[in-house]
């Protein structure tokens, strides 16, 4: 397949690399007048016009398009079962995430729901929201558990997300999160929890090889750093790569504790100084920024600026999920990071993009415009600018979805 005059080719890399941090984020690489070409789902070759291959080739006429590479949205709770839009009106009314949990909202909530609903019923209520997101651009996705915080209802979200694998174009990773929650069971006994998901949950779901990730809630109200590191260790053990939800309600340690276990990304950091953007300088963990729950919440955003310029990487996911942040729309969220972290437009691309697929171990096949790099890319609909994307954040600019090379 041969894109032929694209007005800008966005993302472009001819000597790949893994991630982008600090001031080098600012810099976007891009081809004015472009062509790309598609073989064996791969990104074969890409250039100005003038040198495309004029072969009898299947091809698209991309005048005045952009196009881009999709995003990797590297934190979604894509699988879970139905809504709480009744909690929404708690948080009109002035309620506060703990309070709202407090009264049997909240995480909890999600997971009664999902106990209550079969297999079949919650791969079909997850479909969707896999082919909502496609449509909106995203072609890698990170897929958590935790709506089930018991071995029967963990594995049942992690077999959907399997299914999920196997039947979308979407890329999928997958994340074993039990440590979501102390489930009502285990009220009082925090340890224990911790005790069942070391020693029942984690054996089998690595015997199944149904997740490629570990990650942990390490809050205040939730999981501490010694709860954090017992699991952390346990899952390096089995094999899986590991993550950490950190200071998302208060400075938890969950950093520095993501940190000194490797993990691959540190999500949410709300609540980040100076002492954590240190901890993460020259590391190979990722910072993961989720601005549609700061939204949502109408709570502070985290740092990015600052992050960005004392020198850190930083990635830009949704966190789709029920509660906090139910949309899957990154442009949305491209557009939260400039105009509520001061973010330029080149730099939330990079973050949606290659430094989100860094996050969620595939910048090497995802995340920009690179020859031998996987065929994920989305053609806009005629824009001015590439501004334009973070701009008019609710105007549908996405035209055609191209995954794995062909189009969706």
């Amino acid at each position: 397949m041969l894109i032929r005059n694209i007005k800008k080719l966005v993302a472009v890399e001819t000597h790949p690399q893994t991630k982008l941090s600090g001031a080098d984020m600012a810099t976007l690489s891009c081809i004015d007048d472009a062509f790309l070409l598609i073989k064996d789902g791969q990104i074969a070759d890409f250039g100005k016009m003038k040198n495309a291959p004029y072969d009898n080739l299947p091809t698209i006429d991309a005048t005045g398009r952009m196009v881009f590479p999709s995003f990797c949205d590297a934190h979604t709770h894509l699988v879970y079962a139905e809504s709480r839009e009744i909690e929404y009106m708690d948080k009109i009314r002035g309620l506060s995430y703990e309070e709202i949990a407090r009264r049997g909202g909240g995480i909890l909530n999600s997971v009664k729901r999902l106990h209550d609903t079969d297999e079949e019923e919650l791969y079909r209520q997850a479909s969707a929201r896999a082919k909502e997101i496609i449509t909106l651009g995203t072609g890698a996705v990170e897929i958590k558990s935790g709506y089930g915080l018991c071995l029967e209802d963990e594995l049942k979200i992690l077999r959907v997300i399997r299914r999920l694998k196997e039947n979308t174009p979407l890329t999928i990773r997958a994340t074993f999160l039990g440590a979501h929650a102390v489930p009502e069971k285990y009220t009082g006994r925090r340890t224990d929890y911790v005790d069942s998901i070391i020693n029942e949950m984690l054996p089998p779901i690595a015997a199944e090889e149904l997740s490629d990730y570990v990650d942990v809630f390490c809050e205040h109200g939730f999981f501490t750093v010694e709860d954090t590191e017992r699991i952390l260790m346990a899952a390096l053990k089995y094999g899986f790569g590991v993550k950490v939800h950190a200071n998302q309600l208060a400075r938890s340690g969950g950093i520095q504790t993501g940190v000194k276990y490797g993990a691959i990304s540190v999500d949410h950091l709300d609540f980040t100084g100076d002492e954590e953007i240190a901890c993460l300088r020259n590391t190979d963990t990722m910072p993961v920024l989720l601005p549609g729950s700061n939204f949502f919440l109408s709570v502070p955003y985290p740092p990015a600026r600052a992050m960005i310029d004392a020198g850190l990487p930083v990635a830009l996911a949704s966190n789709y999920n029920p509660g906090s942040s139910p949309s899957g729309d990154m442009r949305f969220i491209l557009s939260l990071a400039c105009i509520q972290m001061r973010m330029t437009p080149e730099e939330a691309i990079h973050a949606a993009t290659l430094n989100g697929a860094y996050a969620a171990g595939l910048s090497d096949t995802h995340g920009s415009i690179a020859r031998g790099k996987i065929a994920n890319i989305f053609i806009t609909k005629p824009i001015p600018t590439l501004e334009f994307i973070p701009y008019a954040f609710t105007a549908p600019l996405v035209d055609t979805v191209i995954l794995n090379g062909k189009i969706v």
